[in-house]
């Protein structure tokens, strides 16, 4: 282990859930900024927009050879 030494100064019973708290925080706090900081996360959590989206015109038939 690179960090084998660290335990001998904090106990693994502090260490290990402050670095799990400290991960956790941070996840939260980066999915709040996104939250906040957006708008299409909202609008994606939301299931998009809620009006019809227009269907693409057909395409033109392709004119008839000549033989």
């Amino acid at each position: 282990m690179i960090y084998g030494k660290m335990w001998t100064v904090v106990k693994p019973t502090v260490g290990i859930p402050l670095i799990i708290g400290a991960v956790a925080v941070g996840s939260f706090s980066v999915h709040y900024a996104i939250l906040t900081h957006t708008t299409w996360v909202g609008a994606f959590l939301e299931g998009g927009s809620k009006t019809a989206v227009a269907a693409a015109p057909a395409a033109p038939a392709a004119p008839a050879l000549k033989k």
